[in-house]
């Protein structure tokens, strides 16, 4: 099989081109000055925030740290970079910030201490909003009501909760809770800014059988217009609405497109963005909100995994496909920004595969190499979250696979996002369980369709797909030939000991309970439970500071595999949940190529 050589003068393979090929964000404009925006770029090498002088052309890198940065927030008037600051990914850390220009780092808000993030809202007028989550307070969010002034706290709960928006005048503040103990739906509060009182309260989980989310998607941008838009799942799927927490009044939206929607502002607030996801693929629309007017937004079949409008009415958007690496484009035409370097090759475009299985049709994306014939060495590549879902986006990962030989499929599983409210929710109390059956029905498919020779299956798959991924090798031990976990769940009950707080809430609804309260759940859904069962090779790499899925789990699930000689190699490096340097990617994908190779016998 090819490994995707190049055909240029450096021998460098197709695939490690595309790691390491210059990416950035879709810039973030401040509002008051929407000549200064802010991306993330990995053109050092490591993913790092820049700030542009959109006026100018002049870029500048804002952070430098071994480990990457990612998250950052302009000012609104575009004088100040807000940036967090954690340890080697550990994702526990404070907000610090630094002018536009360039300059001194400071820490942001004096008299907080480090947390993982639950949010931030700035306001035109200078108000801080930080919401901060920590094992010992539970979720709490302070206001700095202008600048240099203490932070004040307004809001206090053991369960998760985080900043939702300030409004455009910074007299109120949305805060999105789950003080109900559901992790998975949030319900919206509006306090007063001033002092914190409560204004409105919007809860979709009270008083039925159904359980329904409510999400913050932004205050109008407009002084005086207290409405907010809430995406809401009251027909079953995400879609917005126009909520005022003063007057209480509710406005559904003429949105009629099957699928999730989200959406966002236009900056005079007359009218709204639209991204549409159905089925694994992106679209944009804008919907004139007097008129109630729906009206497409060009964009190229594929992916648009984010959008913002512009002053001047145009729309600028990251597009990929699977077979086309990103680029933000502008409605108004042309690349908005270019990064250095070559473009990164293209791989093969994807298939959609529907498949019978035992909670309904199941959703399978399918990538083949160009020009063989099955049946294909393959790689069930499982996503993670999992609340997220696999679309038809470029990815550096499976198109490794498929310049090696490998067909890769991707199964939108229950429990992914995309398919309904009644298929995300699906996964509860039989956690991981659910999950296997989908992806073993399509495996069934991929095997009698004659994409996949049984005898060389690989179960592969990062955070949430790590821990299917071991779970499968364990529970389906003749399915697989190969398993390959990153950043996996491996012990659920230390895993939940150990995580961080947030995340305990989450396996608290996922479960209906704590590993005391539902001992059986969490034994029954823990890979350590059919360690002995695993019959294939497995390869695991961690991060020694992940705050999600923690090191000690995954070392107790290694030292049974060790303890019964089972074939297994593990690769642990210094960062958290996954790594924001590029060749440290490039590296644990080599790694598992080469593992794979081995054992496979190719």
């Amino acid at each position: 099989m090819s490994s995707g050589e190049s055909d240029g003068v450096v021998d460098v393979p197709r695939w490690e081109q595309r790691f390491r090929a210059a990416r950035v964000s879709l810039p973030e404009w401040a509002e008051q000055a929407p000549e200064r925006a802010l991306f993330v770029s990995n053109a050092t090498g490591t993913y790092e925030l820049y700030a542009w002088d959109r006026a100018s052309g002049a870029q500048r890198q804002v952070t430098d740290r071994a480990n990457g940065t990612t998250d950052g927030v302009l000012t609104p008037d575009g004088q100040s970079i807000w940036w967090f600051d954690d340890t080697d990914g550990d994702e526990f850390g404070v907000w610090r910030r630094q002018p536009f220009g360039g300059g001194e780092d400071v820490l942001a808000v004096p008299g907080l201490e480090a947390s993982y993030p639950a949010g931030l809202a700035l306001g035109v007028d200078g108000t801080v909003v930080v919401g901060r989550s920590t094992d010992e307070d539970g979720s709490t969010i302070h206001v700095v009501r202008e600048p240099g002034a203490e932070p004040v706290e307004v809001y206090r709960h053991r369960e998760s909760a985080g900043v939702g928006d300030l409004s455009h005048d910074s007299a109120l503040l949305a805060v999105e809770h789950t003080e109900h103990g559901d992790a998975m739906h949030s319900s919206l509060r509006v306090l007063r800014v001033a002092d914190g009182g409560l204004v409105a309260e919007l809860d979709d989980s009270a008083g039925g059988t159904k359980e329904l989310g409510l999400e913050v998607l932004g205050f109008s941008p407009v002084d005086g217009d207290s409405r907010m838009l809430v995406g809401h799942q009251r027909r079953g799927r995400w879609e917005p609405m126009l909520w005022d927490p003063v007057t209480g009044t509710e406005t559904e939206l003429s949105v009629d497109l099957p699928g999730d929607v989200s959406a966002d502002w236009y900056p005079d607030g007359s009218a709204l963005i639209l991204g549409h996801s159905f089925e694994a693929r992106g679209e944009l629309w804008r919907y004139e909100i007097a008129s109630r007017e729906l009206t497409r937004v060009p964009t190229p079949a594929g992916s648009v995994s984010g959008a913002t409008a512009r002053p001047d009415g145009t729309v600028e958007y990251m597009w990929s496909s699977a077979a086309e690496p990103p680029v933000v484009r502008s409605t108004g035409g042309g690349v908005v920004l270019d990064p250095p370097g070559a473009t990164p090759p293209a791989s093969v475009p994807v298939e959609t595969v529907w498949v019978d299985g035992p909670g309904g049709r199941i959703h399978a994306l399918v990538q083949r190499p160009a020009g063989g014939e099955g049946p294909f060495p393959t790689v069930f590549e499982v996503h993670g979250g999992p609340t997220w879902h696999d679309s038809d986006s470029f990815t550096a990962g499976p198109a490794a696979w498929v310049d090696h030989g490998f067909a890769v499929v991707r199964v939108n599983y229950r429990g992914s996002t995309g398919y309904g409210r009644e298929w995300t929710d699906a996964l509860k109390h039989r956690v991981g369980l659910i999950e296997l059956e989908d992806i073993a029905a399509v495996r069934e498919w991929a095997v009698a369709s004659g994409l996949a020779d049984p005898a060389r299956i690989v179960l592969s798959g990062g955070s949430w797909g790590g821990y299917l991924t071991l779970l499968g090798l364990g529970t389906q031990p003749d399915a697989w030939a190969v398993g390959l976990a990153a950043v996996p769940v491996a012990d659920y009950v230390t895993a939940y000991e150990d995580e961080m707080e947030a995340l305990k809430a989450l396996d608290r609804t996922l479960f209906g309970g704590t590993p005391d309260e539902v001992p059986e759940r969490f034994r029954v859904s823990s890979p350590l439970t059919y360690v002995d069962d695993v019959k294939a090779p497995v390869y695991i790499s961690a991060g020694m500071n992940d705050p999600r899925c923690p090191i000690q789990q995954i070392d107790n699930y290694v030292d049974r595999l060790a303890a019964r000689d089972a074939v297994h190699e593990v690769y642990r490096y210094d960062a958290g949940h996954g790594s924001l340097v590029v060749e440290e990617r490039i590296k644990q994908v080599r790694l598992e190529i080469d593992f794979v190779r081995r054992h496979l016998g190719k």
